[in-house]
């Protein structure tokens, strides 16, 4: 799988705290909707 600038992002699940639970979310669940994603890939690490 590889995300690519200005291409449609490949479906993908993740652990998320969705409507005050935690749960696995899809991307495809959201198909149709605006979707923001925030990551840090630097949090908990020593760096």
């Amino acid at each position: 799988m590889v995300a690519r600038v200005g291409r449609k992002a490949p479906d993908f699940e993740a652990p998320a705290y969705y409507k005050g639970e935690f749960t696995t979310v899809k991307l495809s669940d959201f198909f149709g909707k605006w979707v923001l994603l925030c990551f840090y890939p630097g949090d908990f690490t020593f760096v």
